[in-house]
């Protein structure tokens, strides 16, 4: 699969109504300075699509990006470093657990954790909360080229164990900057894809 056009559709604040979407979406959460915008940049074959910033908690909306007018990737707004007071964090946790409970068209939440670190108390907060709502997360182990390659291994398994992952669980080493984990990623959006189209078209 690839991503031919891509171009931000629809931006949500946490007082915005979420929009109803005829095609499937997949939804990107994390923590604020874990690499979304540019892993999300770096699957849609573009610098700028979506905005990165060394500022942690930049993403403080929900944003729809429309990929090859056929899907959507929905951006999260970032937890755990921001900024910002506990009662806009409570307001970002409120539009997250809102859009995990109420889009009908989500189909895979890919769960982003910095290789790099062992995962957080947020982290593996998040992820119950995305088991809880009824997905089975797909991890990306953001920022591998940050790691000797000897490394990988050994914080892959860190992430399996801390977090408690059935054996199952997919984990995806990335790095934007390599571009390692691309083809991956739009493979498993591909078999989704596949999944869902017969029940679109009855």
């Amino acid at each position: 699969m690839k991503i031919v056009n891509s171009e931000l559709e629809t931006v949500c604040g946490i007082t915005s109504k979420l929009p109803e979407n005829k095609f499937v979406e997949f939804a990107f959460a994390g923590k604020s300075n874990v690499g979304k915008s540019s892993l999300i940049n770096c699957i849609a074959g573009r610098k700028k699509l979506a905005r990165t910033s060394g500022q942690p908690g930049k993403t403080q909306t929900i944003n729809y990006y429309l990929m090859n007018n056929e899907l959507y990737f929905v951006d999260l707004p970032g937890y755990g470093f921001a900024k910002v007071s506990k009662e806009v964090k409570e307001k970002w946790g409120k539009m997250i657990e809102n859009y995990l409970t109420t889009s009908k068209q989500l189909q895979l939440i890919f769960l982003l954790i910095d290789i790099r670190h062992e995962p957080s108390k947020n982290d593996k907060d998040m992820y119950n909360w995305i088991v809880y709502n009824g997905f089975t997360p797909v991890i990306i182990a953001t920022k591998l080229d940050k790691i000797k390659r000897s490394q990988k291994d050994k914080q892959i398994k860190l992430i399996k164990t801390s977090m408690n992952l059935p054996k199952e669980t997919i984990v995806i080493p990335f790095s934007s900057e390599t571009k390692q984990g691309k083809e991956e990623v739009l493979d498993i959006i591909e078999q989704v894809l596949e999944q869902v189209s017969p029940q679109q078209e009855d």
